[in-house]
């Protein structure tokens, strides 16, 4: 499918929500809406390799049949559905019932069926409890089929559903529905749903356009960017995740430079995005055993897998990328101090976590990893606590790049945001500023950076280039003297030099300005003589 037909289904499906969900709050639709393309996802790949396995068998039904072609055989086969559900679970890692079907569903809500709603309860159920091998507990706990914003009482609430269901099936019934189809909807959806949602947004959504930056970064050789894209990244992990967005990005960059990742892994606080970000992992075609992604508290440390003791048994990602939430404010604990993630550069302020989710994503990076992280500008230059931080970050060279965005590119906050991008160990001994922050766009709601933006800031970062008021290079000794401040402004001038003046150009003009005027008034006394008046002197 062309970028074009992608985009347009995108749009057909946000037409749907917009005209559907009435007086229903955007976000509580959004789930609503989201689930039924990760089902539509799900039945459409089991579907595809049920016909595989079965081969002749798979049977054939009329276009007007309310059953679907599995039904039937599970109808005529039921001693061989055992077997059937096992070599499906080796194949696709996951079972669904024929009438937990997307299509059984538009069936049923196609032709009104007073039981759509408890199917689909059953079958959500099922897909939570019993479809993987690996739990998804809790995948659908945001959809409430109960809800009085679908309606009072069963028969509205089911009348509801058959006509969302049924307008959303019309809706991708002329576009092509694979993976990368669905899974590129599914984005689209976020994007517009984050659109409409204000500062909720940056719950679970980062721009495109950042996104590609943060995504391009790591996916670079972390020792040598300049030498292109690396053909493996073992990890990745992003400790914010949202709807999981990110890693898809970076995942979707490797991949087309050839490249492939082990393990994808994210941590999210949110239940409802936590959920969105599990269904994008599926929807993208990553398996069940390809990615874990963690419902928890970062800061808190939550994850069983992440307060590993043993140095050689905790885990270290190659690549971590992250858009936290800006300057939350936070609670440390008597023993945070002490924690292994702090305890070498001290507290972040309780009215700021922001170099508290950037220490705890980098104590699990790789020796000779990357990280990306979006912060806001604050950090480049705030005192107290933040200072120490920032100053033991640089002495150590751990801080590689200053990359200064534009403001309002995010549509939870209209505030300019910067990337920092930190390494372990890194061969240059300077630290390089990018000022972005005056090239983009205006649009409307948000600013934009055009492809030829991001490429700009990438390439200045790969090949470590300066240009003036855009990128400079910058020795630690001037740092060190500017008391580890690194506010952009200090290392690169935005001040426009004012023109040079050609002196003789200029003496030229005005000698031939004079002569016209000279012309001019000879030209108007004559006039005025002949009329008996006196000349001008």
């Amino acid at each position: 499918m062309t970028e074009e037909k992608q985009k347009q289904l995108g749009k057909t499906l946000w037409a749907i929500a917009d005209q559907l969900r009435g007086a229903m709050d955007a976000d509580d639709f959004r789930d609503y809406m989201l689930s039924f393309l990760f089902l539509r996802y799900l039945s459409d790949n089991y579907e595809a390799a049920a016909k595989k396995v079965l081969g002749s068998d798979y049977p054939t039904v009329d276009a007007d049949s309310r059953l679907v072609p599995l039904a039937v055989w599970y109808a005529a086969n039921q001693a061989d559905v055992p077997a059937f559900e096992k070599q499906m679970r080796r194949k696709v890692h996951y079972v669904i019932q024929p009438a937990h079907l997307w299509n059984s569903i538009a069936n049923l809500a196609r032709t009104q069926d007073e039981y759509l709603l408890h199917t689909l309860q059953d079958g959500f159920k099922y897909i939570e409890t019993e479809s993987f091998e690996s739990t998804f507990q809790g995948l659908f706990s945001e959809i409430d089929l109960t809800s009085n914003k679908l309606g009072k009482g069963y028969i509205a609430r089911n009348a509801k559903l058959c006509a969302i269901i049924q307008k959303i099936a019309e809706g991708l019934a002329s576009f092509s529905t694979d993976v990368d189809t669905l899974g590129d909807a599914y984005e689209y959806l976020i994007g517009q749903f984050a659109a409409g949602s204000g500062k909720k947004a940056g719950e679970f959504y980062t721009p495109q356009q950042v996104s590609d930056v943060l995504s391009a970064i790591v996916t670079l050789d972390s020792q040598e960017p300049k030498t292109g894209v690396k053909p493996r990244l073992d990890s990745v992990m992003d400790f914010a995740c949202g709807s999981g967005s990110l890693l898809m990005n970076v995942r979707r960059r490797l991949q087309k430079a050839g490249g492939t990742i082990g393990r994808i892994y994210g941590q999210e606080k949110n239940v409802t995005t936590y959920n969105l970000a599990r269904m994008n992992m599926l929807l993208h075609g990553v398996k069940d055993t390809e990615f874990e992604i963690f419902h928890g508290d970062t800061l808190a440390n939550e994850w069983d897998k992440l307060r590993e003791l043993n140095p050689a048994k905790q885990p270290k990602f190659d690549a971590i990328v992250a858009n936290p939430p800006f300057s939350l404010r936070w609670e440390p604990g008597e023993a945070t101090a002490d924690d292994v993630r702090f305890k070498s550069h001290g507290l972040a302020p309780k009215s700021a976590a922001d170099f508290a989710f950037l220490l705890h994503g980098f104590h699990f990076l790789k020796e000779e990893g990357v990280m990306a992280i979006i912060l806001p500008h604050g950090v480049l230059f705030r005192g107290g606590a933040e200072e120490r931080i920032r100053a033991k970050l640089l002495k150590d060279g751990h801080i590689d790049t200053i990359i200064g965005l534009p403001s309002n590119l995010f549509y939870s906050t209209g505030i300019p945001v910067c990337i920092l991008v930190l390494k372990k160990c890194k061969k240059p001994d300077d630290v390089l500023f990018i000022n972005a922050a005056e090239h983009f766009v205006k649009g409307k709601r948000q600013n934009q950076l055009t492809d030829e933006h991001i490429a700009k800031i990438i390439k200045t970062y790969q090949f470590r280039e300066e240009e003036a008021r855009y990128s400079r290079r910058v020795e630690m000794a001037e740092i060190e003297k500017n008391d580890f401040n690194l506010n952009i402004s200090r290392y690169i001038s935005t001040a426009v030099g004012e023109a040079e003046i050609d002196l003789c150009a200029i003496h030229a003009d005005l000698t031939r300005i004079e002569t016209e005027i000279d012309s001019a008034k000879r030209r108007h006394n004559d006039f005025l003589r002949e009329l008996g008046l006196p000349a001008l002197p």
